[in-house]
């Protein structure tokens, strides 16, 4: 008898296993919307120019591929520092952050969960409703009772902030609370700088731990301001924060899974001694991380003439993904379907469409048209050669 023979089969991915149908059918055209992919115009994925010229720099240094520390190669840890924290925060002059590169912005969550639960095992974890299915996943598997707090209001398809604020001042001090920095998955629906201001009050004033989530950082205002929520939250006296942050999207490195967890701590001597338990749970898990894409993003950061360069291409992407907001409000409007304004209130790569579950499924069914069941789509898969289709679909099926 197989020891295997009592494992049952998990459901696909939610995601990842749309993307599998998508490719699946034989139908023309089809749109895939459910992907959280950047795509250019021509709905390619982009290598990015400042991508390719530092890999040229590192290709003629033709350097071995040994391995690299335990939390990461130094000049990309540094280089993220200072681009999740910014240039003059006193938390990184006071030498109280510990950065780690880690696999993906995944696994700067996983490595964080795992360090807290370790930390503090009696700690509750809270997530936004909704958020990215796998932070309740990651959180759960590390151990962690996960609840939820309200977020998303959908009537207004925008942030129940009242209902969000007095959940936060309910919460028992010490909860682990997983915050979006910018462009919240899925909804879009993000919190203002004044409500901001709020929640690092709540936080400071309860005791809370904020786990701050920046997947998308440069994709809704800039690079520097799309953090803001992040220093925010220092500028109130909040002692301790977590920061996973990801250059997938930002860098288009999707496949090289190249994150970074950061934490911000009381003392100097307090961040030696969290590194050194950070590092444990890191070799624990995967040994070390590759060094390709860390490679990369430190040769990017580190020279200017590229990181402008970098800037402007994501500056591009954003300006794009704004553009296909205001597309796909403009011709559904135009079929009469002006209820889809709040769309272009809603930042970053998703938007919460709106539709039902019964109507993403006549998308799919009707217009091969993928979306999640949720009704998230991703606004970057749009382009002008399927916006019309999609909108023309989208109105068809809201009827």
């Amino acid at each position: 008898m197989s020891f295997f023979s009592s494992v049952a089969l998990a459901p696909d991915d939610p995601i990842l296993g749309l993307t599998d149908a998508w490719l699946a059918d034989p139908r023309s055209p089809k749109v895939n919307l459910g992907v959280g992919v950047y795509y250019d115009a021509q709905g390619r994925q982009v290598l990015p120019e400042s991508v390719m010229r530092a890999e040229a720099i590192l290709t003629a240094r033709r350097r071995a591929r040994s391995y690299i520390p335990i939390d990461g190669l130094p000049d990309y840890d540094s280089a993220t520092r200072t681009l999740v924290f910014g240039e003059n925060c006193r938390a990184l002059a006071e030498d109280r952050v510990v950065t780690a590169q880690t696999l993906g912005g995944t696994g700067a969550l996983r490595v964080g969960a795992d360090f807290l639960k370790a930390t503090l095992p009696a700690a509750r974890a809270a997530i936004s409703a909704p958020s990215w299915p796998n932070h309740k996943v990651l959180f759960r598997a590390a151990g962690f009772e996960v609840e939820d707090y309200p977020y998303y209001h959908p009537a207004s398809h925008g942030v129940d902030f009242e209902a969000m604020r007095a959940a936060l001042a309910a919460m028992e001090p010490g909860t682990v609370v997983l915050l979006h920095a910018c462009c919240h998955n899925p909804t879009g629906a993000d919190l203002s700088v004044a409500q901001w201001r709020e929640v690092a009050q709540v936080v400071r004033e309860r005791g809370l731990l904020p786990f701050v989530d920046m997947a998308y950082q440069g994709f809704d205002r800039g690079i520097a301001e799309d953090a803001q929520g992040i220093a925010l939250l220092l500028e109130a006296g909040v002692e301790n924060l977590l920061v996973a942050n990801s250059c997938s999207k930002s860098f288009s490195l999707y496949g090289e899974r190249i994150g970074a967890l950061s934490l911000v701590c009381g003392s100097a001597d307090e961040a030696r001694r969290v590194r050194s338990q950070v590092k444990q749970t890191i070799r624990a898990n995967y040994s070390n991380p590759p060094t390709h894409g860390a490679a990369l993003v430190a040769t990017i950061l580190g020279d200017p003439d590229l990181r402008a360069q970098w800037e402007e291409e994501v500056g591009q992407m954003r300006d794009r993904i704004k553009a296909m907001r205001s597309g796909l409000v403009a011709r559904l409007a135009a079929l009469g379907r002006t209820e889809f304004g709040f769309i272009n209130r809603q930042a970053g790569m998703f938007t919460y469409s709106g539709l039902s579950a019964a109507q993403v499924q006549r998308l799919r069914e009707e217009f091969a048209i993928y979306a999640v069941s949720s009704g998230r789509i991703c606004v970057s898969a749009l382009n002008e050669s399927n916006l019309d289709y999609v909108a023309e679909a989208m109105a068809k099926v809201a009827a």
